[in-house]
């Protein structure tokens, strides 16, 4: 999860240079006033966004189904925790009634 995490930022940082240097030479727009470190930062987002879901797809992959192993462990885990509480709770259930 961190490895896709990481790879997704650099493509950003990526497409944040690429992009600053297109606005700076005069190739892309500026923003409006003011906003131009905002103008930067939204199309680097807009083009790292669809990079990101083409390239790191095997990744993204990867990674899901990690988190759906973790996901799978920790219900396993809880139900084991309910049925030893459930198994507690009939015994001293039973010893009160057998008094």
């Amino acid at each position: 999860m961190l490895r896709y995490t990481l790879m997704r930022l650099g493509i950003f940082v990526g497409c944040l240079v690429v992009v600053w240097g297109l606005v700076y030479s005069g190739l892309a727009p500026r923003g409006l006033g003011d906003s131009n470190g905002l103008w930067i930062v939204t199309l680097a987002l807009l083009l790292s966004a669809p990079i990101s879901f083409v390239v790191l797809r095997k990744e993204r992959d990867r990674a899901s189904v990690q988190i759906v192993h973790r996901v799978d462990r920790m219900k396993a885990n809880m139900e084991a925790s309910r049925s030893q509480e459930d198994s507690a709770d009939d015994t001293s259930r039973a010893q009160g009634q057998a008094s």
